[in-house]
């Protein structure tokens, strides 16, 4: 046996939330503890020590053969090839009746960012709507850690129908300055938020009621997705919620304006349960922020423990899948696609007066910087005046072209505008600019220049035969031709 797992007596739900690695499995015991209606939860690691302190009942170890039980060792390599090892018995976990799927990781170490893809391929391949809720990692936690995370989030997307990103970075815009212990429990806090905002709206049953199909339609390949919540009591607690959860720092800034689809869940307690008048002034803010041309759902619900308080979440999805960046807050990014999302334009009213067809547009490669077009003037051709009027626009009296340019200084002269006075001038100028070389040089130098150099150096030389003369005779070719004396077949009295 190379596997183990243990799984309870099997329960109903349609939805299961796996927690993968340590982050996740600690988000999945915060979600066991608080409770969420309906769902049945898993936690999945490489670490055996790990698995067995955990109090939820559903565990599977992977790569058992391959870690011993060890852990991943934060090598993500690592964890992927364990989860591959144990990948039929993912299969088998998620084959029974298992219709949505919330996948929990804190990216970065090992088994998270490299198992919990492996685990989203097995659910796609099911046909099971999956959803991956990550954290990305505190600033403190180092670089390469980040980098990890946000490869491992990158290739998470490309097996889910949406992936959440929490920043923990984020965390403390919320809640202020936190220990160590409090900072992850807060992190594992949003967690639960998102699950539990997503999975209630499909489980609990309301005034206003929505079932699996409709969060499906909104959820399903709808790519990156940004989420904000915020709650609120007192007067005007509705509005109020409704715009702090949309400048919830959790965004990271991003206008949900131009997200496709709206996921929106409202809680309220039992004390002060929500009005009419509220629910409408929530959605109806939500929608003009996310344009009419948006899909929203949403829900509504009962929670005791909010008292006179009213929780307001919202999800939006459809950004594109490439979209997820982790930002270091203060810090430039290379990314920003999440944090900004496409805003529609405004429709144009006016229609624009027909124009003469351009040129096709050819796209170059290589350069940025575009080569500056050529221009041609047919100075044989028709008259521009003598064209007919272009349709819609009132013909004019003719006027003179106008040539406008940039510079400040006056145009070149063209030989057309040069006076004969100008161009003979010109001459008389090259003529004397050239007689002033011609008479740079001194008498002494011209008469220098008539001795030869190795007579100027006093240079002996030899009586040597200059290389003019020939030492070949008539009847050789060559200096090398060994044959020597007259030629027997030629003499000397021409016929």
């Amino acid at each position: 046996m190379n596997y183990k797992f243990d799984i309870p007596a099997q329960s109903k739900s349609i939805i299961k939330v796996i927690g993968v690695g340590g982050g996740g499995s600690n988000a999945v015991k915060h979600m066991h503890k608080q409770g969420i209606k309906d769902v049945e939860f898993i936690i999945c690691n490489t670490d055996h020590q790990a698995l067995q302190s955990s109090t939820v009942p559903n565990k599977l170890q992977i790569g058992v053969d391959l870690t011993e039980g060890l852990g991943a060792g934060a090598k993500p390599e690592r964890g992927r090839q364990a989860a591959i090892e144990s990948k039929e018995q993912i299969r088998e976990l998620l084959n029974h009746g298992t219709k949505m799927l919330f996948i929990t990781a804190g990216m970065g170490g090992g088994t998270g960012t490299g198992a919990a893809p492996v685990i989203a391929q097995v659910a796609q391949e099911l046909g099971i709507l999956t959803v991956g809720i990550v954290t990305a990692p505190f600033l403190f936690e180092g670089k390469k850690k980040r980098l990890q995370a946000e490869l491992g989030i990158k290739e998470l997307s490309e097996h889910c129908d949406t992936v959440l990103v929490i920043l923990n970075d984020k965390l403390p815009q919320i809640y202020g300055n936190l220990t160590m212990s409090a900072a992850f429990a807060k992190a594992d806090t949003v967690l639960t938020t998102a699950a539990k905002s997503i999975a209630e709206i499909i489980t609990v049953t309301a005034d206003v009621n929505v079932d699996f199909e409709d969060v499906k339609t909104v959820m399903k390949d709808s790519g990156a997705a940004v989420m904000g919540s915020s709650m609120t009591e007192g007067e005007n607690r509705a509005r109020r919620a409704a715009e702090e959860a949309l400048n919830s720092p959790l965004l990271n800034n991003t206008d949900i304006q131009g997200a496709q689809k709206i996921l929106l869940s409202i809680m309220s307690g039992a004390e002060h349960e929500l009005e009419m008048d509220e629910l409408t002034e929530i959605t109806e803010y939500i929608q003009e922020k996310a344009g009419q041309d948006a899909e929203m759902i949403f829900g509504h619900g009962i929670d005791d423990t909010l008292g006179q308080n009213i929780r307001v979440t919202v999800i939006a999805t459809g950004f594109a899948r490439d979209a997820h960046s982790i930002n270091t807050p203060g810090a430039p990014s290379s990314s920003n696609a999440t944090e900004s999302a496409p805003v529609a334009a405004a429709p144009i009213e006016a229609t624009p007066a027909p124009v003469a067809p351009s040129a096709p547009f050819v796209p170059s490669f290589g350069s940025s910087t575009p080569e500056p077009a050529r221009v041609t003037f047919d100075l044989n051709g028709p008259s521009a005046h003598n064209a007919p009027p272009l349709a819609g626009i009132p013909a004019s009296a003719p006027t003179e072209p106008v040539l406008t340019s940039n510079a400040t200084s006056a145009p070149a002269p063209t030989p057309e505008n040069r006076t004969r006075p100008a161009m003979d001038a010109q001459a008389l100028e090259r003529r004397r600019r050239l007689q002033e070389l011609s008479n740079g040089l001194p008498p002494e130098a011209v008469s220098q220049y008539d001795t030869p150099a190795y007579l100027r150096r006093q240079v002996k030389l030899e009586n040597v035969e200059p290389s003019s003369a020939q030492n070949i005779s008539r009847f050789n070719l060559s200096d090398d031709n060994e044959l020597l004396g007259d030629n027997r077949f030629l003499h000397d009295n021409v016929d």
